[in-house]
């Protein structure tokens, strides 16, 4: 194999783990050149700079970035504490450690550019080039990049690492006087808000949470009011259980992957039921949770969760490890039906069980609740600026509540494609290099994660992270993050060994 050449489009989270997969691999060095255009490289939307009021919703060992190393983070975070003396972020409520986003994003940094410097040690070549991909084409032989101007540089293989998107702005609220469109990064973007104004929070995920113990750290007074179409807030994260799943695991998934083409759901809960029953879970607790979360108001479900951090029933804990380890190897098992089916009736319901908060989060929205300032409230269906400034909100029940400021934390577009990267993503598509997939995001391989147009894998292209969603189900947690990146560098290093790829770095030919 001689040196090849890898353009990564986009360096956040996802680039950080494929990185290191690579670095870890110490294969016949080449070049990776990494485009990311926005001044947060390595850390995302999500661990950019910012206060430490927010955390990340996962405790330090499903939050490594290293293959087969549950223990990376934990032992970055360690040498951190020595140097830092900080307090370490233990949850009171759970005894589990909850770090800021803003230090995970310390740690994603500090994670690229070792393996960076590793693979420069191992002789390959490494650029960094501050420019967004606009337009990709493929020739016979490598992929064609294109940052807007009227050349392009080709590279062996290309990996899709362009993240999520912000929230949508779903009622049309753009330029309003009061209006957050986005509330990241929230030391800056919600210090503006008055300590007295009404403020409402449209959303109810894990955004929502992170904006209220903002407004709530900065000292402000004022009525919130998180609103909702469901109002079903995140779960909340119980005590860590020693966990040694034998039916929905990774390799049991592929085994069976390998054995069939297609799995039904009523096969599929089989497995699950057999992982429940096996580990002693309460089967019933755990349909209810899924089933009947619209018959429960949002504050006493999530009373009802704070309470049960300690439960020694393991089938919420079995579920948040299972989601994200084998959702990508599961889901295109399934029937189309089923996962239509699945989409439309439980998906919201599943993400709230399998990305909870921290119990210390829920104690203090609980709290803000019982002293009269927060409301949180399902039903809502329309948002409107008013004449005379601010804004009305209209529930199904007829309630029209008026707010100074609105803040936006809805989810981010369904068709998984992050606005900046549409112009890329049309030029793959258009030029038949890649197809959408018709749950969002791109067609891709399982075993790979290759790009699929024409019902083919394409040896030299790759998804990883949210524009896979669609097609993998959960590809955004760091789990699934560092399983895909691992997938993708064995993917690339088999087809370069396979084949004499030539060297195509700085070849610049026509866009």
């Amino acid at each position: 194999m001689s040196g090849i050449s890898i353009g990564v489009i986009g360096g956040g989270a996802s680039a950080v783990c494929l990185i290191d997969a690579l670095a870890r691999e110490r294969g016949r060095p080449g070049s990776i050149t990494v485009f990311e255009p926005s001044p947060n490289l390595w850390r995302g939307r999500a661990y950019q700079v910012d206060t430490e009021v927010i955390k990340v919703n996962a405790t330090p060992d499903d939050m490594s970035a290293r293959v087969g190393d549950l223990h990376h983070f934990e032992r970055w975070l360690e040498l951190r504490e020595r140097v830092a003396d900080d307090a370490g972020y233990i949850d009171a409520y759970s005894g589990a450690r909850f770090v800021p986003r803003t230090v995970y994003g310390e740690y994603l940094e500090q994670t690229a550019y070792a393996a960076l410097g590793e693979l420069r040690r191992q002789g390959w070549r490494v650029d960094l080039v501050g420019a967004a991909v606009t337009g990709a084409r493929r020739t016979a032989d490598h992929v064609l990049l294109s940052t807007g101007g009227t050349s392009a540089a080709a590279f062996d293989y290309a990996v899709l690492c362009v993240g999520g998107d912000g929230p949508r702005d779903v009622y049309g609220l753009t330029g309003a006087p009061g209006f957050v469109p986005d509330p990241y990064p929230v030391s800056g973007k919600l210090r503006h808000v008055g300590e007295r104004q009404d403020v409402a929070v449209i959303g109810s995920g894990l955004t929502a949470v992170d904006v209220i113990l903002q407004l709530d750290a900065q000292g402000h007074e004022g009525r919130i009011t998180l609103l909702s179409r469901r109002g079903v807030l995140p779960a909340v994260r119980q005590r860590p259980l020693e966990l040694e799943l034998r039916h929905l695991t990774k390799s049991h998934m592929r085994s069976l992957a390998r054995q069939r083409r297609e799995m039904s759901v009523e096969e599929f809960t089989a497995v699950v039921r057999a992982e429940l029953v096996e580990a002693g879970a309460d089967l019933d607790a755990i349909r209810a949770e899924i089933v009947d979360v619209d018959m429960e108001p949002p504050v006493d479900r999530l009373r009802r969760h704070l309470a049960a951090v300690d439960s020694p029933d393991p089938g919420l804990r079995i579920l948040q490890r299972a989601v994200p380890d084998i959702g990508p190897d599961v889901w295109p098992l399934l029937t189309e039906r089923d996962r239509a089916a699945m989409l439309r009736s439980h998906y919201r319901t599943v993400m709230s069980l399998c990305c909870p908060m921290p119990p210390s989060s829920a104690a203090r929205l609980l709290e803000l609740v019982d002293a009269g300032r927060l409301e949180v409230r399902s039903g809502l269906q329309k948002v409107a600026v008013r004449s005379g400034g601010g804004f009305e909100l209209a529930t199904s029940d007829g309630e029209v509540i008026g707010a100074d400021t609105v803040i936006n934390a809805v989810n981010a577009s369904e068709d998984r494609i992050p606005a900046a990267a549409r112009s890329l993503v049309t030029s793959l598509t258009t030029g038949g290099a890649a197809s959408p997939h018709p749950h969002g995001g791109l067609r891709l391989a399982r075993e790979t994660s290759r790009l699929i147009a024409g019902g083919a894998p394409d040896p030299r292209l790759y998804g990883l992270g949210t524009i896979g969603a669609g097609a993998l189900f959960f590809t955004f947690g760091i789990p699934s993050l560092v399983d895909r990146g691992e997938d993708i560098v064995a993917a690339i290093l088999q087809h370069a060994e396979a084949g004499d790829t030539t060297r195509s770095e700085d070849v610049l030919l026509p866009a």
